[in-house]
């Protein structure tokens, strides 16, 4: 698992690789990624848009941008947490994620927080560090 905390709130990804969607030989590889956004602060906040930086093991950079996460913007009130599952398929057999969410709070502060940079890698191929 991946942790990272920004101004008193932490998310931690765990991702897996998805055999039974995957196929190898035709250079399609996938991952679940599940991600908690747990708020540590004194503060409500709304987790507004996110921003994804997706980097296979060739150098391709996808980056997707939208609001919210799983078609929800969730409130977090201090000590609550979300969850959510998602997903994202490479062409290579490994590679890394990294992004940021787009807070805002009950007085319309709009921050970022830090998305962890996480692995993504696959059995068909030996681990690398990123």
């Amino acid at each position: 698992m991946y942790t990272e905390i920004t101004r008193s709130i932490e998310v931690t990804v765990e991702p897996v690789y998805l055999e039974d969607q995957s196929a190898p030989d035709e250079s399609h590889f996938v991952w679940a990624y599940r991600v908690r956004i747990e708020n540590q602060s004194e503060e409500t906040v709304q987790l507004v848009n996110r921003y994804w930086r997706i980097t296979d093991a060739g150098g391709r950079v996808q980056e997707v941008r939208g609001a919210g996460v799983v078609g929800e913007q969730p409130v977090l009130r201090p000590g609550e947490a979300f969850e959510y599952t998602s997903g994202t398929p490479l062409r290579t057999s490994n590679g890394f994620m990294m992004g940021s969410y787009e807070m805002e709070s009950e007085n319309g502060e709009s921050f970022d927080i830090t998305i962890p940079p996480f692995s993504l890698d696959s059995p068909h191929e030996d681990a690398l560090l990123h």
